[in-house]
């Protein structure tokens, strides 16, 4: 089975959808390929029985593979650079569409009507990635699928999701203190409080038509407020924050108590360029409040570092490599997710990997050239194709 799983995610790590292919002309050639050196394959399989073989297997198997490239990430130093608040680690949590087909489906696809018939079929996860204000990369976790549950009359949804990731993952990143960003859609009690459940902080968005109750008790108080000039490029720009502790969520006998913070950004001549609002169950003081809304802004960093690279820099997520009839589109997903983590960890962490990369400038330059490569070269370790692309010592001469 471990050669079936292999053989997709070294499609997806080599950002080649031919990789297997040219790896049979090659063992076919010299008796060996880069699959055995470079991926601990014994055979090479076939995208047919990739496929069906994969469609068997539940996600949650590859789960704790995502807990090693964490662990990884820790030990090379990498996750230093991504610490905010004092040494905390932000996770950032949303959902996106990753299928959708009006014929295409499984069991596992949930559904929306178009039009006055049509009906079409997607797949949708919650993703959870590892984020940081002012660091250009994201290293995605374990997702949660949202999928038809058993016994739920109403489909899945993304604040589901989230309890349910919290729940299975939460305390295994408990160690790290993490706090959890997310959009309005998350600024709820329940999902609150499976964060704090889970030995997380939160610090979700907070609009004001969806938080009536925090609208109404600030209604006539004078907030604590501070204002900075900020330098962007040749201009200064004015940054004015709001703060205010103690507030109910919602408004019932039994809401919780939650801090608010509110970001306000004019330009030059004046004008209002963003507004934001957020909830905290951290302590909101004048020394922090800039940063805490410098984290809580991260959250789109989920969508600008990971989604958009996903979906546009070569992994290609909205494509359809295969929907199966249980969990091959899932599993494939998942898969994709596993090599985007592990690019960003070497990017982050391994040095022979940074050289290769400086060495051939773009990152397009240097996955081309790891495709072109190891079409017609075998190497015999990650450390030889890497100080090869890093014009450290020659590609190898012949098998």
């Amino acid at each position: 089975m471990a050669d079936f799983a292999f053989g997709a995610f070294a499609s997806f790590f080599m950002q080649s959808p031919s990789f297997l292919a040219h790896q049979r002309h090659l063992e076919t050639g010299q008796g060996r390929s880069n699959c055995e050196t470079l991926f601990g394959m014994r055979k090479i399989p076939g995208d047919g029985q990739i496929r069906a073989k994969l469609d068997a297997v539940e996600p949650v198997m590859f789960h704790p593979m995502f807990a090693d490239i964490v662990a990884e990430l820790e030990q090379s130093g990498g996750l230093e650079a991504m610490r905010g608040l004092d040494g905390l680690v932000l996770i950032a949590l949303d959902g996106t569409e990753f299928h959708c087909s009006d014929k295409i489906h499984c069991s596992n696809c949930s559904h929306r009507k178009r039009g006055k018939s049509g009906i079409e079929y997607f797949h949708t996860m919650l993703a959870a990635t590892l984020v940081a204000p002012g660091h250009n990369r994201a290293v995605p976790l374990a997702p949660e699928f949202i999928v038809p549950q058993d016994g739920h009359d109403k489909q899945d949804c993304e604040s589901r999701a989230a309890r349910r990731w919290l729940a299975a993952h939460g305390a295994r990143y408990a160690q790290f203190q993490p706090v959890y960003l997310g959009d309005d859609l998350f600024s709820r009690q329940p999902l609150c409080e499976a964060v704090r459940a889970s030995g997380g902080h939160f610090l979700f968005v907070c609009k004001p038509d969806s938080h009536k109750a925090i609208e109404e008790f600030r209604a006539g108080i004078v907030l604590d407020e501070l204002t900075q000039k900020v330098r962007r490029g040749k201009q200064w720009v004015t940054h004015r924050y709001q703060w205010l502790r103690d507030v109910p969520l919602r408004g019932d006998a039994d809401a919780i108590a939650v801090n608010w913070l509110m970001i306000e950004i004019r330009d030059a001549c004046g004008e209002l360029t963003y507004r934001n609002s957020f909830v905290t169950d951290l302590a909101v003081e004048r020394d922090n409040v800039a940063q805490l809304a410098a984290c809580g802004r991260a959250r789109w960093k989920i969508e600008n570092e990971g989604f958009n690279v996903l979906k546009t820099k070569g992994y290609n997520l909205e494509h359809n490599f295969g929907h199966g009839k249980r969990n091959l589109s899932m599993v494939l997903a998942i898969l994709n997710l596993l090599a985007f983590a592990c690019h960003t960890v070497c990017e982050l962490g391994g040095g022979k990997w940074r050289a290769a990369m400086r060495e051939l400038v773009t990152r397009q330059g240097f996955f081309q050239a790891l495709r072109i490569i190891t079409t017609f070269l075998v190497f015999a370790s990650w450390d030889d194709l890497l100080g090869t692309l890093a014009f450290i010592r020659p590609p190898p001469l012949g098998p």
